[in-house]
């Protein structure tokens, strides 16, 4: 297919869709992954039903962008610190530099000396995971991740479970779940303190999952409607500005996937450290 019906055929499938589902489809979840033109459909299977619960583990585009960027991290990672050095140099210097970061500015300061040292690992691999799948989304071939909520929500859980591990492990299950209610409320507030602390254990994984998925969703969606600006009004005068924005907005989307890696990272160590110190 040559480039002009291409367009056509593009503008011809608005025409009948419209801008929102132009939109709509270049920014939600596929079963089929368009590399350079060329449909790749991804394998499909039977839903699981289990307990009553319908389960599709079919492999979608958002699912192979997570293996995309776990084995970009682990490959990376294997073969900058396969040899250990004392002082690495080069790109291997730069991620020392991001994991120490994440330890000395993230974890110790939420979660305590000696227990922030040990949660490092899981910090870090949430860090450095939610940054690929951001910086990889703002590629061409690739997709976002992080921009599917199912996504955002499996990393809420994690942060959740660990939450509530930490918390038990540190505290004994009794004193964890004590902790909760302050001490010297009337005994008659204690039906309204205790369900309105049980509601927050849940709603902050929400908000973690929400406030991820919507900010990378959304800079994708200007970026596409900008774009789309040029079908909609259907003038090559509007594109240096539709692009020049678009671009801009792309570049915006850099500083926003560390900041979401960042924020995503210091809100789950500061919920852990809540947990594992309550009278702070």
């Amino acid at each position: 297919m040559s480039y002009s019906e291409a367009v056509t055929e593009t503008v011809e499938k608005h025409e009948q869709t419209g801008l929102g589902d132009f939109i709509i489809h270049h920014i939600q979840d596929s079963p089929e992954w368009n590399v350079l033109g060329y449909h790749i459909h991804l394998p499909t299977f039977k839903p699981i039903h289990l307990l009553g619960i319908e389960l599709d583990l079919s492999i979608t585009q958002h699912v192979v962008m997570m293996w995309v960027a776990s084995l970009m991290l682990i490959i990376t990672f294997g073969l900058l610190f396969r040899k250990r050095k004392l002082v690495p140099t080069g790109f291997a210097a730069i991620l020392e530099t991001m994991v120490l970061f994440v330890r000395d500015e993230i974890a110790i300061p939420n979660i305590g000396l000696k227990d922030g040292k040990k949660l490092t690992p899981l910090l870090a691999t949430l860090f450095f995971f939610i940054l690929t799948c951001n910086l990889i989304g703002l590629i061409p071939l690739f997709s976002t991740a992080t921009g599917n909520i199912t996504v955002t929500a499996s990393l809420a859980i994690i942060t959740f479970i660990s939450t509530q591990v930490m918390g038990m492990v540190k505290n004994g299950v009794i004193g964890y779940w004590k902790s909760m209610v302050p001490h010297g409320i009337p005994f008659p507030l204690l039906f309204i303190i205790v369900p309105i602390e049980i509601f927050g254990l849940f709603t902050k994984p929400f908000a973690l999952a929400m406030r991820l998925f919507a900010n990378m969703i959304a800079g994708h969606t200007v970026i596409y409607a900008l774009i789309g600006l040029i079908i909609a009004i259907g003038s090559y005068f509007v594109s240096p500005f539709a692009i020049g924005f678009a671009l801009f907005i792309n570049f915006l989307e850099i500083l926003v996937a560390f900041i979401q890696a960042y924020i995503f990272t210091m809100l789950s160590s500061l919920f852990i450290g809540m947990a594992m110190h309550p009278e702070h």
